[in-house]
């Protein structure tokens, strides 16, 4: 027991040497939100009323005590977020400041997720993983980057679902409503092919 609280203690310490830089970056997630939404009024508006701001509240605290080791709270601190926002941040995925999740209703970031500056993701948007590998107990392989790489500057449509180790490169613009699996070049722009893709039927 004493060897544990000594454990505990250091680790509460060094968690609390980065609260300044956690405040950081969640100011610049507050900012990035206010100047990204033209329905929000102010800053403070974003802090104490914006579900995405709360997720990512709850996952920079849960990342920092995921990084030194701590177990389990991590991930009763990130479905805690999950059950109040619908935003579902694994508190492994690596985030960097100034990310605006608009809406933020059925968004999913895996564990080895990493997102770069002033990203904007909406609603419905998964970064997952693909059918993983699997050891000679048939049971999945641990510990190996499986999500996707997302760069500076990127926005990310409406219920796009991106799977994959792949990069998504600065600048990069994906639609709403796609499946990617495949690398993004930086500053490319993916759609939908035509909008032929949209069946109208005539009113009965």
């Amino acid at each position: 027991m004493k060897e544990t609280a000594a454990r505990a203690e250091r680790l509460t310490m060094q968690f609390i040497e980065q609260l300044p830089h956690m405040r950081t970056l969640l100011a610049a997630d507050a900012e990035a939100t206010y100047r990204g939404d033209p329905a929000a009024n102010s800053t403070e508006e974003v802090i104490f009323s914006y579900p995405g701001l709360r997720a990512l509240t709850c996952h920079r605290i849960a990342h920092a005590l995921h990084k030194l080791g701590v177990p389990v709270i991590p991930r009763m601190i990130s479905e805690l977020a999950h059950s109040e926002t619908g935003i579902d941040l694994h508190p492994g995925a690596t985030i960097g400041p100034g990310l605006m999740i608009d809406h933020g209703t059925g968004v999913v970031v895996g564990a080895t997720s990493i997102i770069g500056e002033n990203v904007k993701i909406y609603q419905g948007v998964t970064l997952g993983a693909r059918s993983f590998a699997r050891d000679a107990d048939n049971n999945p392989v641990k510990g190996v980057p499986r999500h996707p790489t997302v760069g500076r500057d990127v926005v990310i449509y409406a219920n796009t679902t991106i799977l994959g180790r792949i990069t998504i490169g600065d600048g990069a613009v994906i639609g709403g409503n796609l499946w990617v699996t495949f690398d993004v070049a930086p500053g490319e722009r993916l759609v939908q092919s035509s909008p032929t893709n949209i069946v109208r039927l005539p009113a009965e």
